[in-house]
């Protein structure tokens, strides 16, 4: 008799596992429900890694360096695969994107067998004007990439100034890309001490 009158004084140790449960299942629902695009990057505002990267075989593009991202010119870097389904569904807008005169847009071909990178870009064009194949993955770690796609805006000195992560849209290009290449290609105005 006392282990039931025991267990009447207590009846919110019941609630204890439950209330645990919908802590845990809010913290994920949070994680989970975010923006990936926002996820933050240790390295904006920092030079691209060094890197080197050898051309697709048979694609008839060049591949690039890390040197190649500090010639003057704003880049969009892409890390794509022809095996990523959000890869083929932005493609468009990354052809779109290359017809700017304002930016070059290079292709980090992601753990990717060259036919199918071949085959890939054959059947919906090819927007980049380099594409380097990173078999290995090897250089996508050093960029701090969790997955494909994800793309990179380097500036003319070869700095990171904006990560985009996941599927890029036509908001994301409105609201992000396109205004982070226009403040980049504005030029600077010096202020000397004196004025």
């Amino acid at each position: 008799m006392s282990e039931a009158l025991e267990s009447r004084r207590r009846p919110w140790l019941a609630l204890v596992p439950i209330t645990a449960f919908l802590l845990i299942a809010a913290l994920f629902y949070r994680g989970l429900s975010g923006n990936p695009s926002e996820i933050p990057s240790a390295l904006i505002d920092k030079s691209v890694p060094r890197f080197e990267l050898p051309a697709v075989e048979g694609l008839g593009s060049p591949g690039f360096t890390s040197n190649d991202l500090a010639t003057g010119g704003i880049t969009l870097v892409n890390v794509w695969g022809s095996w990523c389904v959000p890869c083929r569904s932005e493609h468009p807008l990354l052809v779109e994107l290359a017809k700017r005169p304002d930016i070059r847009v290079f292709g980090i071909n992601y753990k990717d067998e060259p036919e199918n990178a071949r085959r890939f870009l054959g059947s919906l064009g090819n927007p980049f004007a380099a594409v380097g194949a990173d078999r290995t993955g090897r250089v996508a770690i050093d960029w701090g990439v969790y997955g494909v796609p994800e793309k990179f805006i380097v500036d003319g000195a070869g700095v990171i100034r904006l990560k985009w992560i996941g599927e890029l849209t036509a908001d994301a290009i409105r609201s992000t890309i396109a205004p982070k290449i226009a403040e980049l290609g504005r030029p600077q105005v010096r202020r000397d001490a004196g004025s």
